[in-house]
């Protein structure tokens, strides 16, 4: 896709054709997010309640609070069910009762998308021109949803613009650093973790054969440990 239009899934391009929206009665965010950092309804709820939060300067009225929904848009698997798009509000737990609706957090998750999805649905749409804006899809989807088409043209213009085409390609580097160090750090916590169940399972009376095998390190590495411990 670097050759051709930019992808409209890097944080900048999202922005810059999506944005977040506001109205008189709501507040609408939109967040993408490319690497599972495995956080992201904590981050969701903190980004939702200083959303909230700052509607009201010191001494104005509750009643100025608008609704303020998040729409969390995600390129990887997050959710413990197979549906690609999850809403949420506030609901009493044993009846359901909806106690209201000015809580409102949704996740989109892109490669839950079926090929059969309903292309007239305007959501499936939009996650169809996130997951590639060259597809056959999206072309037909073009000519039928006006949305569809603007959006598609403004990623075009970007696309076409040395400048933006330069700061993707800075960002996309910094991205890819990011994931390159998030992926390091956890080998590097699951090294950290087999070795001490080395040295658990060696305290424990187990021979160093056996803890290799279990912790599955070499019989070296845990005969290494065993020596810094003695």
């Amino acid at each position: 896709m670097l050759k051709g239009l930019l992808d409209p899934k890097i944080d900048f391009v999202f922005k810059k054709i999506f944005g977040s929206e506001t109205s008189n009665n709501e507040i609408i965010n939109v967040e993408i997010q490319l690497k599972n950092e495995y956080n992201m309804i904590k981050k969701s709820l903190y980004y939702w309640s200083k959303l909230y939060e700052e509607q009201l300067g010191q001494g104005e009225d509750y009643s100025k609070l608008k609704r303020t929904v998040c729409i969390n848009i995600l390129n990887f698997k997050y959710l413990n069910n197979d549906k690609f798009h999850n809403g949420y509000r506030l609901k009493e737990r044993e009846t359901g009762e909806e106690l209201t609706d000015v809580m409102e957090i949704h996740f989109i998750e892109i490669p839950k998308l079926k090929d059969n999805s309903d292309e007239k649905d305007m959501l499936v749409a939009w996650t169809e021109f996130l997951k590639n804006p060259e597809s056959e899809k999206v072309r037909d989807l073009e000519m039928s949803i006006e949305e569809i088409k603007e959006a598609k043209d403004e990623l075009v213009r970007i696309s076409n613009d040395k400048d933006q085409r330069a700061l993707y390609e800075m960002r996309s580097k910094i991205l890819k650093d990011k994931v390159s160090a998030l992926n390091k750090a956890k080998q590097e916590g699951r090294e950290v973790g087999r070795e001490e169940a080395a040295i658990e399972a060696l305290k424990l009376g187990l021979d160093i054969d056996t803890s290799a095998k279990i912790v599955k390190l070499s019989v070296e590495k845990v005969r290494e440990l065993w020596n810094r411990c003695k």
